[in-house]
């Protein structure tokens, strides 16, 4: 699971960077935390969350500050998280998580990405029950024993642990993230980010034209400045 999640991880910050737009949904996500918190990082664990992701993705530390201020505006506009469910061409499911200011833009242009691919947007609880929600959080491998690591991060929830390219990667259930946050947080790991992932329960195998056709639908969807996440099943 490690090296699935390193790769998309990889792939989509790669889009992101080719857009300049990582620092942008990385502010909306902060504006997000302070307004469902306060912007104190010490007593908001999401502001805290968001801010280490921040800080991993080299956010320039006056662009958080910004965020931080400009979410304590009541003037400033809310966002709403909505999860869109569909399929894509050749049966591939789809799920599109998106944070937004105008549903109904958000829902036309989803809408008209997934129709133009050939696929067709579906109902909440469509594709979702073929996937797996879970926490992920990465840290520098650092000199930790791994066995020791292990068993210390079992009651906080964990699930795996994995290592690529000199970087751990702990995974959890959806509804342990707080108690691995804190467990990570009390023994002193400074963790490069803290994330949600959907990985799929089963996989739809594609020969290399189709998987084109799925990557070009991904990229479209990815590009809309409302959506966070795209997750599929292909394989």
């Amino acid at each position: 699971m490690g090296r699935a999640f390193e790769f998309r991880k990889e792939r989509k910050f790669k889009r992101w960077d080719k857009m300049s737009k990582v620092f942008t949904r990385l502010g909306k996500e902060i504006v997000m935390a302070v307004k469902a918190g306060g912007p104190d990082p010490t007593t908001n664990a999401k502001l805290r969350t968001v801010i280490q992701n921040a800080k991993g993705a080299q956010m320039p530390k006056d662009r958080i500050e910004a965020a931080i201020k400009r979410a304590s505006n009541k003037e400033e506009r809310d966002y709403e998280e909505i999860v869109y469910e569909g399929y894509g061409p050749f049966g591939v499911a789809v799920i599109v998580e998106t944070s937004t200011d105008n549903t109904n833009r958000t829902v036309a242009n989803v809408r008209s990405y997934f129709s133009k691919a050939g696929g067709s947007l579906g109902t909440s609880g469509s594709v979702s029950f073929m996937f797996d929600r879970k926490a992920v959080f990465r840290f520098a491998q650092g000199n930790y024993d791994m066995e020791e690591l292990e068993l210390e991060l079992i009651d906080a929830g964990l699930t795996e642990i994995a290592e690529n390219e000199g970087e751990l990667f702990v995974y959890t259930e959806f509804e342990d993230f707080g108690a691995m946050q804190k467990a990570l947080e009390d023994k002193g790991i400074e963790v490069i980010s803290a994330d949600f992932q959907r990985f799929p329960t089963t996989l739809t195998e594609l020969t290399e034209e189709q998987e084109e056709i799925i990557n070009k639908l991904i990229d479209r969807l990815e590009e809309d400045d409302d959506v966070n996440q795209v997750f599929t099943n292909m394989a």
